[in-house]
C-alpha cells in the first residue's frame, strides 16, 4: 500500500510483523521473487491483560497506539526471533484506516486519478493534506445500460499514522518498506489466483476484522469490538475463575463437548453470535449494495483455533467454511510441520504481510 523503499534483487527476506491490540506477530520469509517463499522464522508475544482492564492494549479502536509498550515489546521479540534481516512490511489496522469501495466510469489512468481525488473529499472524514491517500483498481464491468465502470478500493490513512509507525520501527532498528492494512494482507494470501468470493473473518483477542476478498484484491472492511477476548470473559464470570484460567479452557474445550465441557460452549455462544450477526450484517450490506454473492467463509485469527468453530459458522450461514491455510502460498520446515495447523490462522496478517514481497 504505502511502499518506502525498493526492492532488491534476488533471493532475500522479509519479515511481516503484525502489530494488534493485544499482541505483536512476525513472521520471515526468505526466497525470490515470483518463488513460493519459505518461513524461516516465526514468533509472538501476547499479554492476557487486556482481558481484566479494557484499557491495557498496544493500541485502540480510538486511534491510539501507545508507542513505548510497541517498541519495548518489538525490542523483546526481536531479540528472541532473531531474525536474518531488518525489513518490514507491516500492518495497519482497520479502525486506523478509512476506506470504501468506488464505482466510477472507465477512463485513463489520469482522469481515473483526478476522479477519486475528487471522490475523496466526500469519503474521507479528515482533510486531504492531512491524509496519504492510495487506491486499488477491483474489478471491471458493464452496468444495466451497458456503461463501462470500474471498481476501485480507496484507502486513505492519516498522516501522523504513517510517521508514528515509521518512527516506531526505525527506533527498533528495522527498515519499515511497506505499509499496508491487514485486509490487504489477508486478501493476498488466502485468495490470490482465486476468483471465489470469499468472507474473511479475523477474529482477535480485542476485535474482529470482516474483509470481503477475490483474486488477491480486498473489496471491502469492517471493523467490530467484540472477539475471542468477550469469550474468554464469559467464561471467567460465568464459571467465577481468572481469566487467564478462562483462556486456556477455551483453547482446550472450545464449543464442543458435553457435561462441564458442554457449560463452556453455552457461556461462549451467545457472545460468538453476536460475532456472527455483525458478519451476517456486513455480508448483507455487501450483496445488497455491491452485487456480489459470498461464496465461502474463511477463519482466521486466534478465535479460529477455538474447537468447532468451523462447524458452527458453516451451520449458522449455509456456506463452506475454513480455516486460513497459509501453507497454500507458504513452504514450511519440515521440522515445524506439526505446528501447521495451529499457527497458520493466528499468523494469518502476517504471512500475507511478508509473501508481499515475493509476488
Amino acid at each position: 500500500m504505502f511502499r518506502f523503499f525498493k526492492s532488491a534483487m534476488g533471493r532475500k527476506s522479509c519479515l511481516g510483523v503484525d502489530i494488534g491490540t493485544t499482541s505483536i506477530k512476525i513472521v520471515e520469509l526468505e526466497g525470490k521473487k515470483g518463488e513460493k517463499p519459505m518461513l524461516k522464522n516465526y514468533g509472538a508475544l501476547e499479554g492476557y491483560g487486556y482481558l481484566d482492564r479494557v484499557n491495557n492494549a498496544i493500541q485502540t479502536s480510538g486511534l491510539k497506539m501507545f508507542d513505548s509498550d510497541v517498541k519495548e515489546l518489538l525490542k523483546i521479540l526481536l531479540k528472541k526471533v532473531n531474525p536474518g534481516t531488518t525489513e518490514v512490511v507491516a500492518s495497519i489496522p482497520p479502525f486506523s484506516v478509512f476506506t470504501t469501495l468506488l464505482d466510477i466510469p472507465m477512463m485513463s489512468p489520469q482522469e481515473t486519478a483526478q476522479a477519486i481525488n475528487y471522490q475523496a473529499r466526500a469519503f474521507v472524514p479528515l482533510p486531504l493534506t492531512e491524509v496519504t491517500i492510495d487506491w486499488i483498481p477491483v474489478s471491471e464491468y458493464a452496468d444495466e445500460r451497458g456503461i463501462k465502470k470500474q471498481q476501485i478500493f480507496l484507502i486513505s490513512v492519516p498522516n501522523e499514522q504513517i510517521v508514528k509507525y515509521k518512527q516506531i520501527f526505525s527506533d527498533v532498528g528495522l527498515n519499515l518498506r511497506t505499509l499496508e492494512i491487514e485486509g490487504l494482507s489477508l486478501a493476498r494470501l488466502l485468495t490470490s489466483g482465486d476468483p471465489t468470493l470469499t468472507m474473511v473473518v479475523d477474529i482477535g483477542g480485542r476485535s474482529t476484522s470482516i474483509s470481503v476478498c477475490a483474486g488477491g484484491f480486498l473489496r471491502y472492511s469492517a471493523q467490530i469490538d467484540f472477539s475471542g477476548g468477550s469469550m474468554t470473559q464469559a467464561i471467567a464470570s460465568g464459571l467465577n475463575i481468572s481469566v487467564q484460567r478462562a483462556e486456556e479452557l477455551k483453547k482446550q474445550r472450545g464449543l464442543v463437548g458435553t457435561g462441564g465441557e458442554f457449560e463452556l460452549s453455552t457461556l461462549m455462544s451467545p457472545f460468538l453470535d453476536v460475532i456472527l450477526s455483525e458478519v451476517r450484517r456486513v455480508k448483507n450490506n455487501y450483496e445488497r449494495n455491491y452485487k456480489g454473492n459470498i461464496e465461502r467463509i474463511m477463519l482466521a485469527g486466534g478465535g479460529a483455533n477455538l474447537k468447532g468453530i468451523e462447524s458452527y459458522v458453516q451451520k449458522e450461514f449455509g456456506l463452506p467454511t475454513l480455516k486460513a491455510d497459509p501453507s497454500q502460498k507458504v513452504v514450511y520446515p519440515p521440522n515445524i510441520s506439526p505446528l501447521v495447523s495451529e499457527i497458520g490462522a493466528p499468523f494469518s496478517v502476517s504471512f500475507g504481510l511478508a509473501l508481499r514481497e515475493f509476488i
